[in-house]
């Protein structure tokens, strides 16, 4: 691209007008338009005598202020320097096209991104990072792995790796069910050798019922044999007893559970390599409940199948007499 001055940039030019005295040579400082004249090289300066421009043999400008003639001006001859010099471009990325900052950045107010930004490095915020309401962290392949809603309840749609606690896998809420299976194929995997169901607020239809469970395989088999075995122990505020056996058809978890609107059970039970093929599946329990003296119980306890090795895919809880009128059994895996 052509350009004017010493590199290649971009080219300005200033005009400079005085009015001559008579015999006058020196001119510079404030001129008829209160511009006061100067210049960076002679050689960028064009010098005109009433609109003839004069050869640089006909004037000296080496002072960077002022250009004398050799020869007087005549009075009222207009004398016009027209100087020209050079600036060059910021280093800017343009507005309209875009571009690479190949170096650090500083922005001292808010920093608007409308569309999606792209950090191929580490990001460091030392004052925190805030979500828009309803807001995802996530990555090109799950944009949405991490949702924050508006009150801050952070959910996940994927379960968290490498941390320990807790991982949410299935909630199952009873409502008059005579039944209520936890558990399947794809949820007791090798992906968790340990596994929790928590039931809440487990309210019977009818007074007086025993709770309890069993175990399931192969999809759709409930082992129903006496080949249970079982011990609990149960804690009342006058003292405990013992209860069990050892060739069971179920496992009996809980005895006497009250039905009065305000009576109800917890529990948890903690199953280990439910998934396994190698060892006879054992669980351990423990929990609460109301009974109909009315006391409050406390049930803890193991039970186990002694005649499989197969993995189990549930656990199938019912009370012995009525409906499990409500409550919620909740699945996790233990990380």
């Amino acid at each position: 691209m052509p350009y004017i001055g010493t590199s290649p940039s971009n080219g300005v030019r200033q005009t400079y007008d005085y009015t001559a005295t008579a015999g006058q040579t020196s001119f510079s400082g404030s001129d008829n338009n209160s511009q006061t004249l100067t210049y960076t090289d002679s050689a960028y300066i064009d010098v005109y005598q009433n609109g003839i421009l004069l050869v640089p043999s006909d004037y000296t400008a080496t002072t960077g202020t002022t250009v004398v003639l050799d020869t007087g001006a005549t009075v009222n001859d207009s004398v016009q320097m027209v100087v020209y010099d050079v600036f060059s471009v910021a280093d800017t990325v343009s507005k309209a096209d875009g571009g690479t900052f190949e170096s650090n950045i500083s922005v001292g107010g808010t920093l608007g991104v409308t569309g999606v930004p792209t950090f191929t490095g580490r990001s460091i915020h030392s004052g925190g990072i805030t979500i828009a309401n309803d807001g995802q962290i996530g990555s090109v392949g799950d944009a949405d792995a991490m949702a924050i809603s508006s009150t801050g309840v952070v959910t996940f749609s994927q379960p968290p790796v490498g941390a320990g606690g807790l991982v949410l896998l299935q909630t199952v809420t009873a409502s008059s069910d005579s039944t209520v299976d936890v558990g399947s194929s794809s949820l007791f995997t090798s992906t968790y050798k340990v596994y929790q169901i928590h039931l809440i607020n487990v309210h019977p239809s009818t007074n007086g019922a025993h709770f309890a469970c069993r175990m399931g395989t192969g999809g759709s088999i409930i082992d129903t044999s006496q080949s249970y075995e079982y011990t609990r122990d149960q804690v009342l505020h006058g003292g405990n007893s013992i209860r069990g056996s050892a060739t069971s058809s179920v496992v009996d978890l809980a005895e006497s559970i009250g039905a009065e609107d305000n009576e109800c059970m917890h529990q948890v039970h903690t199953l280990y390599d439910p998934a396994g093929t190698t060892f006879r599946k054992q669980v351990n329990f423990y929990g609460v409940s109301n009974d109909l003296t009315p006391n409050f119980a406390m049930n803890n306890g193991i039970y186990a199948n002694e005649t499989f090795n197969t993995a189990i895919d549930r656990i199938q809880f019912s009370f012995t007499a009525g409906t499990i009128q409500s409550g919620t059994f909740k699945l996790y895996g233990v990380k």
